[in-house]
């Protein structure tokens, strides 16, 4: 039943097609206890529409996020009003070449690989589904984008990561099993995924339709695009520098190399000390104080080097990072909770003067902190890959920080919080100016500003890469 609801719908949506299924191994499926979460992913040659400025294509389409089969051995079935499943499937539209007969399977992989992602985040996922089912967020979202840090299809391509969109052509489809709706894959250039990191991916989304070869109305992808849509038309770029001013941008979080020295305290003082110093072990943090930064976290890119999923073969070095368009609130609360209200065990400190340390991709990073998010009165958080270590940036309109105007710095176990106001973000980007360029200046680089205390380091990734160093 479920199948003749699904699998029927890009046939009829698209006359013009033929189909072919690439089935997952039984041996290799998920439920069995194998690697491959998803059945299988069919995949439909599309003639296009010339009328539109739409190429031939190949048109993909995964079969397993959702409830395929209504019996709770993979998913639990909520009833047929909610999700299904994890509530949606993935698409995916490849240029098709001149004289191929039949479409290339790796992007059966690439599906693989993200739906990997989705069910090893488990449980977690599947709450964050069941609390959102008035707003309609999944786990992946329209808007979204996943940092590949490698070529979809493991060539030479410039096209290393991934946005993601509503499929131009499946709408949500009601189930026996609950509602699927359908996320389209976009591959895009580092530039284009930097820009929507910078200001958000819904914008760039926009501009991709806007320019036929780099994927046009419907967003096809091309792996032999040799351009980024900046290159193809300069203008574009003065749209995403308005939209960041106009806007900020919807980029909360990353995953990050970084740490943080209490130069207020004697590095000896132990009894009351909660500086976090490369080095030393940290007291960990409590699992409610865990789970506060992966709220602010959740929608936060990751621009962590090591594979937070299985490769998809040998050749891929780096694995999946996601990231998700934020909540508009500008708040530090959790969406289960209300502020953040420290752990009694672990008293909030206020601290004089402090050091930030980060490596050189994640200092790049903080003139967007300070511009696209601060002065429009938002939060920006590191969450150390090495440790429980967090350092979070607010500005003076975010609810929920334990970081005043009158106590700027304040440190709750590992987590440090930093409080800037309009005017000093201001003098920061001034002299931050050289972070735009760092292939430019040599490691370490320090900047200093003794009346605010404050000192941030700029480092080589073996200062991370090993404490003892």
């Amino acid at each position: 039943m479920f199948l003749r609801s699904v699998g029927s719908l890009p046939a009829s949506a698209q006359p013009d097609v033929t189909a072919r299924s690439c089935r997952t191994s039984v041996l290799a499926l998920t439920l069995l206890g194998g690697p491959d979460p998803l059945d299988y992913v069919s995949m439909y040659r599309n003639l296009g529409n010339p009328a539109l400025n739409v190429p031939e294509h190949w048109h993909y389409v995964s079969f397993g996020l959702s409830d395929l089969y209504g019996d709770n051995r993979v998913h639990e079935f909520t009833g047929t009003d909610g999700p299904s499943g994890f509530g949606f499937e993935l698409t995916f539209r490849l240029k098709r070449e001149t004289g191929e007969s039949a479409p290339p399977t790796w992007p059966a992989e690439l599906m693989q690989g993200l739906a990997r992602y989705v069910f090893q985040s488990g449980g977690r996922c599947r709450e964050l589904v069941a609390a959102r089912l008035d707003s309609g967020e999944n786990t992946f979202c329209s808007g979204d984008h996943v940092s590949w840090h490698s070529p979809l299809d493991n060539s030479e391509s410039r096209i290393q990561h991934m946005l993601l969109t509503e499929d131009p052509q499946m709408q949500p489809v009601q189930t026996p099993f609950g509602v699927v709706t359908f996320l389209q894959i976009v591959g895009v250039c580092t530039e284009e995924l930097h820009a929507a990191q910078q200001w958000n991916g819904q914008g760039i989304l926009e501009l991709l339709r806007t320019v036929p070869v780099a994927g046009g109305p419907w967003l096809i992808t091309d792996m032999r695009r040799g351009e980024t849509i900046f290159e193809i038309d300069p203008h574009l770029q003065e749209r995403v520098d308005k939209g960041i001013e106009t806007d900020g941008s919807n980029l909360s979080g990353v995953s990050a190399k970084c740490a943080w020295d209490d130069l207020s305290r004697p590095p000896e003082d132990d009894e009351d000390s909660r500086s976090i110093c490369i080095g030393s072990q940290p007291r960990r943090l409590s699992g409610k104080d865990t789970e506060q930064i992966r709220e602010t976290l959740r929608r936060g890119l990751e621009i962590n080097s090591k594979p937070v999923l299985p490769p998809i073969n040998a050749q891929r070095q780096n694995g999946l990072n996601h990231d998700r368009a934020p909540s508009r609130k500008d708040s530090l609360e959790s969406e289960s909770s209300a502020a953040i209200i420290p752990h009694e065990l672990i008293r909030t400190r206020q601290l004089e003067s402090v050091h930030l340390k980060f490596n050189q991709e994640s200092g790049a990073l903080i003139p967007l902190c300070l511009r696209g998010r601060l002065l429009h009165g938002r939060h920006f958080t590191y969450k150390s890959i090495t440790g429980d270590t967090a350092i979070t940036f607010v500005s003076t309109g975010v609810e929920g920080a334990f970081a005043t105007e009158e106590h700027p710095y304040a440190a709750h176990g590992p987590w440090l919080q930093i409080l800037l106001t309009e005017e000093f973000v201001e003098r920061m980007l001034e002299d931050l100016e050289d972070l735009n360029s760092p292939e430019e200046f040599k490691l370490p680089k320090e900047y200093s500003w003794p009346e605010k205390k404050l000192k941030v380091s700029i480092l080589p990734d073996a200062v991370f890469d090993n404490p003892l160093h």
